[in-house]
């Protein structure tokens, strides 16, 4: 599992069947800054993920790749290598909050 933060949509009129109506997201993974683990930054990667949870642009969520995307009842027919399962409310190194969704949004970030 990975983190990722919501950065677009993708909207492709032309797919395989087993796509209609799918929610294709653009998610760009995150790691935790490695000079001072004061918070989460871009890993410079960019990926294309069905959204299960009904994620939003902006929101860091939890993402899976590879055949671990086929893993919930929504994508098991899906020809997708990565979907994103959970909209993260917090993440925590220690007892150090690094990220929380709640200051995010009011931070406007």
């Amino acid at each position: 599992m990975f983190l990722a933060r919501v950065t677009g949509s993708v909207v492709a009129t032309q797919k395989v069947d087993a796509m209609i109506g799918q929610k294709l997201l653009i998610v760009e993974p995150l790691r935790v800054n490695e000079k001072d683990q004061s918070g989460l930054v871009s890993t410079g990667r960019t990926f294309i993920c069905v959204d299960t949870v009904g994620a939003g642009e902006g929101e860091v969520v939890m993402i899976v790749q590879g055949s671990s995307a086929r893993f919930t009842p929504q994508t098991k027919p899906l020809p997708i290598d990565c979907a994103i399962i959970g909209i993260v409310d917090s993440v925590h190194l220690g007892p150090k909050s690094i990220f929380s969704a709640k200051e995010s949004q009011a931070s406007g970030k």
